[in-house]
């Protein structure tokens, strides 16, 4: 679902971080009531807002909330450990027998956190192979362990009936109409719904939920807990920093510029990194369609230029300008200040939205150098 990372999201003011930090200091709530009245222990979440988990007497309860309609809930899961018999009186939602020991999963994204966390083993197929660049599923699919089950928005029926998965991990998206015949199937459709989160640790605390879908709770809590540390550690580095550079992301793809919203993680990030971003007012959480001109009157003076791509091979500033003319009235290309990450050689996809911590080190590194923070993991300068 490469379609996703158009959609990378969420920024606030300045001050963000700090704000964050004094936050998420907060005490747990000890107890809570789902909708549908299932109550129990709640789970203390400090940053995912469409996310609730309660841990009820014989099985664990986790509700999404609905990003596009405020107050509706997406989906309620009851996760019940296989070792158990099926309590009789369940409430409604779906139930996922736990821990996963087959599962069919739709991105890499979702693929590479599984494997960060010890469960590789359980992914038995796959969607949109062409988009995962992970050795271990590259290896997989050639030893005919893991199944290519098709593209997630059309998957090969046949092949995922073969995997026998006890769960399929799929992306929702706004006015869909529903999963069709997978819906028929009779097995549980988990709604990877966390790249709808607006901060970067709120879509990292996820990983929360996966671990409790693939019995690695306590391995997925303590990876978090290093995300959350390492993220909060940069964005108080950051704001020792002296200078204030001004920040242009990405390029236009067709006649559109897909710029990320002020309310997107990448935006959020931009500022955690203490740098400026034009569109930091801004309210949306998903990307901005704007025209080249929309883009050049609100950045042309930007002091820095980041922009993902995917070639064979890196691109150089002549072919950034051969695909539009107007690049060199930005600045930043004046300047040379551009950077580039190329998805078809980095793992940028595969790691930031659980480890956004990675990408904000880069992001300071760059427009900080006094800093003086070493090389960048996925943005290089674009070379002549």
């Amino acid at each position: 679902m490469h379609s996703i990372s158009q959609r990378f999201l969420s920024i606030v003011e300045g001050w963000f971080c700090v704000l964050i930090i004094l936050t998420s200091c907060s005490s747990p709530s000890p107890s809570g009531e789902l909708e549908g009245g299932i109550e129990g222990d709640t789970l203390q979440l400090k940053y995912a807002d469409h996310l609730t988990i309660v841990r009820c007497e014989d099985y664990i309860s986790v509700q999404l909330a609905d990003p596009w309609n405020e107050g509706n809930v997406l989906h309620t899961y009851l996760l019940v450990p296989k070792k158990k018999e099926l309590p009789d009186c369940l409430p409604e939602g779906t139930v996922v027998r736990t821990p996963l020991r087959r599962a069919v999963v739709s991105t890499s994204v979702h693929c590479g956190l599984i494997n960060s966390f010890g469960a590789s083993a359980s992914i038995a197929g796959v969607c949109d192979r062409q988009y995962i660049h992970l050795p271990f599923v590259d290896k997989g699919i050639k030893e005919g362990r893991i199944a290519d089950c098709g593209s997630a928005l059309s998957p090969a029926l046949e092949h995922i009936v073969e995997t026998d998965p006890d769960a399929i991990f799929l992306s929702p998206f706004q006015n869909s109409g529903g999963y069709g015949r997978l819906e028929k199937l009779n097995i549980p459709i988990i709604e990877t719904a966390d790249y709808m989160e607006t901060s970067p640790l709120g879509r990292a605390e996820w990983m929360r939920f996966y671990g409790l879908l693939f019995g690695q709770e306590q391995e997925a809590d303590s990876i978090f807990r290093s995300v959350e540390k390492e993220y909060q550690r940069l964005c108080r580095l950051a704001q020792t920093a002296t200078s204030h550079p001004t920040v242009l992301m990405d390029k236009q793809t067709g006649s559109v510029w897909y710029v990320p919203g002020g309310n997107s993680t990448i935006g959020h990030l931009i500022v955690d990194a203490n740098t400026v971003y034009p569109w930091a007012d801004d309210t949306h959480s998903g990307s901005l369609e704007l025209p080249f001109e929309g883009v050049l009157g609100k950045a042309a003076e930007a002091d820095i230029w980041f922009f993902r791509y995917n070639a064979p091979k890196p691109i150089t500033k002549e072919q950034l300008l051969s695909e539009h003319r107007g690049y060199d009235q930005f600045r930043a290309y004046q300047s040379g200040q551009v950077y580039g990450c190329n998805t078809a050689t980095s793992a940028f996809y595969e790691e930031t939205p659980f480890a956004p911590q990675r990408l904000l080190l880069d992001f300071i590194t760059i427009a900080h150098p006094e800093l003086q923070l070493g090389t960048p993991r996925y943005f290089h300068p674009i070379k002549e």
